[in-house]
């Protein structure tokens, strides 16, 4: 057994049975390959690394060799490799990941040239239907020439996908691993809900005492990230509308923030909600707000009363902005037995498709237990960590 074998799928299951080539080209980027492989098998890929000459000038062969188990290629042979992989075989690779992709690179694949073994590749994968994704690395300059922009746009137009660059003072430097896992998983996965606008709205509220001092739920907001993550893999365009949550959200999810329920409130009056095909409600919401006392409330006294009044429900105003929407609601209960009671007559009184039921026990772990109840009173019931209840969640959808 190769030593790549045994860290094989450690983390998820998602690129279980995938086979993705990874296409190493001559930035300095390269370095970050041996990394980025480790973590594709740590997913359960199966990971093939193809080098062109320039870039073996950076990492020796060998090092992706240990991080892969398979023997670089380097160069075409009467195997044709390329064919072999990438070409209209019945076992094609299930993607073609250029990364980091030189500006030499994307100009000669925009325009057909093959002349190593990673634009041939391309060119293979192209004409088959092979999926490609390109992550870019280069100098600024280089990065904004007018024909090298013009060449990434012709490899857009024949369906190759990219992932931006992060732009730091002169350079175009490499997306960061976790952002280039996240669209491996996204091109890889069933694409169930490619095209879908998806909302999901997360996190806790905190409402203001005084000047200083907040009242606020006990929630992480993983759960709405976790959402926004998978809904992404599965093809959505996701926009996350996220609270004080503790979890910061990655970059490549579109985010609006709020703090309190006015926060969201103004949210709501300026989106237009009739856009998402699907809306989902996870955020731990005040269901009071305390009257707010102006500066900062003395301290040292022997008793303290704040005043507190209903909030605005907003769970209820979601069906009157979005009245063709697929809208689901969350029911935080701490006993079981009235969970489903309570659950069930959320659902009818606000005319949603689905209610997720939990209990308490969920609350800052990465463990839960959920019951999914759709409108004819139907429960699916569900134990995991949150990772695989949001996998869970999208599919009852």
């Amino acid at each position: 057994m190769h030593p790549a074998d045994e860290i094989r799928g450690v983390k998820s299951k998602k690129l279980t049975k995938k086979s993705i080539v990874i296409a190493v080209t001559g930035s300095i980027a390269a370095v970050e390959t041996i990394k980025l492989s480790r973590e594709l098998i740590r997913h359960g890929a199966e990971v093939i690394p193809i080098m062109t000459p320039s870039s073996t000038k950076i990492i020796h062969p060998n090092a992706l060799w240990f991080a892969t188990g398979n023997k670089p290629i380097t160069e075409l042979t009467g195997q044709t490799e390329h064919v072999f992989f990438c070409g209209q075989i019945k076992n094609q690779v299930d993607l073609l990941l250029i990364c980091p992709c030189t500006a030499n690179t994307v100009s000669k694949i925009a325009h057909g040239i093959d002349d190593t073994v990673v634009t041939t590749f391309a060119t293979t994968a192209i004409g088959s239907g092979v999926p490609i994704l390109i992550v870019p690395a280069m100098h600024l300059s280089m990065y904004d020439h007018k024909i090298v922009q013009k060449n990434i746009d012709i490899c857009k137009k024949i369906g190759i996908k990219f992932i931006e660059p992060k732009i730091e003072k002169n350079k175009a430097k490499m997306a960061e691993l976790d952002e280039v896992i996240s669209y491996v998983f996204r091109e890889t996965s069933k694409q169930d809900f490619l095209g879908k606008k998806l909302l999901i709205i997360g996190g806790p509220t905190a409402e203001s005492i005084d000047d200083v001092r907040i009242i606020t739920n006990r929630s992480s907001g993983k759960t709405a990230i976790e959402l926004a993550k998978n809904a992404f893999y599965h093809g959505a365009n996701v926009e996350l509308w996220y609270g004080s949550g503790l979890e910061i959200p990655p970059d490549f999810i579109n985010i609006n923030n709020f703090e309190s329920i006015n926060d969201l409130l103004e949210l709501l009056i300026k989106k237009n909600l009739k856009k998402y095909d699907i809306i989902i409600l996870c955020a731990a919401l005040s269901d009071y707000i305390p009257k707010k006392q102006k500066g900062k409330i003395s301290s040292g006294k022997d008793k303290l009363v704040i005043e507190m009044s209903p909030a605005q429900k907003i769970i209820s105003k979601l069906r009157e902005k979005s009245p063709n929407s697929t809208i689901i609601g969350f029911k935080l209960e701490g006993k079981k037995d009235i969970l489903y009671k309570r659950a069930f007559n959320l659902l009818k009184k606000n005319n949603l498709d689905y209610v997720v039921g939990n209990t308490l026990s969920g609350i800052n772990k990465d463990e839960n237990e959920i019951w999914i109840i759709n409108k004819k009173g139907k429960s699916n019931h569900k134990k995991g960590n949150k990772v695989q209840l949001a996998d869970y969640i999208l599919d009852n959808i």
